[in-house]
């Protein structure tokens, strides 16, 4: 059987995805240029300097008259106010909208004042709305890291679901040379492979296409979500991609009890059944047992062995939304992989340096003979709990050294 990819489809549903402030714009350019089809893009930002440099069709200016375009100085409330300012435009570009990807890099000023007021407009116009943030890296100061935790928290009041990646996660991998400019790339494609996922799903012919109830029926209302992805290929690649999409090293999430999941499996024609089946076994296991679990399908001859998998979740409870200890399937903390997560996060950085379109992991020897324990067992991060960065003590030890 045949499939024409290049067929005109059209769900008639409208998907924005806008990018607030340098963080945001940023990651709408790099969105943008990987081709992602059934889209909207948007840049809104209170520099106009910075905003000419953006590859978005619309792009707006916040808050001219406040800022006369030279940006909010890294204070979210001349952010909220400038944006608060532009309402009407912000209102006129979400018009016709179904749903919106809302992103922005927190702790600065134009993105964690003015995501806030984006996200409430969206709301009050009956908009699905998720938002993807990120957190900043310890270096670049406490301020800033309380800044982002408050624009967080006041995002969080309009969104529908709530993504948190944080930049520092990035360091927890030993041994890997990356630049500055590759850590925050790195953190955008976990952004751009979910909008990528749900976009297409909805809106480009796929094999098992997802209707958007489906996708409301899992966002809505919905409170904090993980987005992970994983992709692997050889005999191993159904598990070792579920296992990498279901505890993403880069966020601080995983997929343990969670009430809905949205998965999108990505292969060539000639994936298995098995292979399907077992990736949706082990998504099965780590979510809650009464779960909504919603799933699509698209074939993509060029993957030839390699599998992707893509997962939303959530639907947590508070003692589950936040990744504080091991996932529910885990017996033994002594086989925590750590090592596997560092292996994870190497194989996106290297994607990212390549401008590659997915991450490449090579199925070897040592991971076969742990299959067992794949198949029945999701993996716990090593000393999560210790490993989260507590920035408050981190500060002030710094200071002790320095008297």
């Amino acid at each position: 059987m045949e499939f024409d990819f290049e067929q005109v489809y059209d769900s008639g549903v409208n998907i924005k995805v806008i990018g607030i402030g340098g963080g945001g714009n940023n990651a709408v350019n790099r969105m943008i240029s990987t081709n992602i089809r059934g889209v909207e893009f948007v840049a809104m930002n209170t520099d106009k300097q910075a905003l000419n440099t953006s590859c978005a069709a619309k792009k707006l200016v916040l808050g001219d008259k406040i800022t006369k375009g030279l940006g909010a100085g890294s204070n979210p409330e001349v952010g909220k106010r400038s944006a608060e300012e532009s309402i009407d435009d912000i209102r006129d570009i979400l018009e016709g909208a179904d749903m919106v990807f809302i992103t922005a890099g927190m702790g600065g000023g134009t993105g964690t004042g003015a995501a806030p007021v984006v996200a409430k407009v969206a709301h009050e116009m009956g908009i699905l709305t998720v938002g993807i943030v990120t957190k900043p890296f310890s270096f670049e100061g406490i301020k800033r890291y309380r800044q982002a935790e408050a624009g967080i928290a006041e995002l969080s009041k309009y969104v529908d679901s709530l993504i948190v990646i944080p930049n520092e996660r990035l360091k927890q991998v030993e041994d890997t040379h990356i630049t500055l400019a590759n850590a925050f790339e790195i953190a955008d494609d976990v952004l751009r492979r979910g909008v990528q996922s749900v976009s297409e799903l909805i809106n480009v012919p796929g094999f098992i296409n997802l209707d958007f109830a489906d996708v409301t029926t899992i966002m809505k209302n919905a409170g904090y979500a993980h987005m992970g992805v994983g992709a692997a290929k050889g005999e191993d690649k159904a598990q070792l991609a579920s296992m990498a999409a279901i505890s993403s090293p880069l966020l601080e999430t995983s997929i343990a009890g969670a009430m809905g999941v949205l998965v999108c499996i990505t292969a060539s024609q000639d994936i298995q059944l098995d292979e399907v089946n077992l990736a949706s076994q082990m998504i099965y296991e780590e979510a809650h047992p009464d779960a909504t679990i919603i799933w699509g399908a698209t074939l993509d001859p060029t993957l030839e062995d390699e599998m992707r998998v893509t997962i939303i979740a959530t639907g947590f409870s508070d003692s589950v939304k936040k990744l504080n200890g091991k996932p529910k399937a885990q017996t033994n903390a002594a086989e925590a992989p750590e090592a596997k997560e560092k292996e994870a996060i190497a194989s996106i950085i290297e994607e990212v340096a390549n401008e590659k379109f997915v991450q490449q992991q090579t199925v070897e020897e040592p991971v076969a003979q742990k299959q067992e324990t794949i198949v029945n067992t999701i993996p716990a991060r090593a000393n999560t709990q210790d490993s989260f960065m507590n920035y408050d003590n981190l500060f002030a030890n710094m200071k002790k050294k320095t008297k």
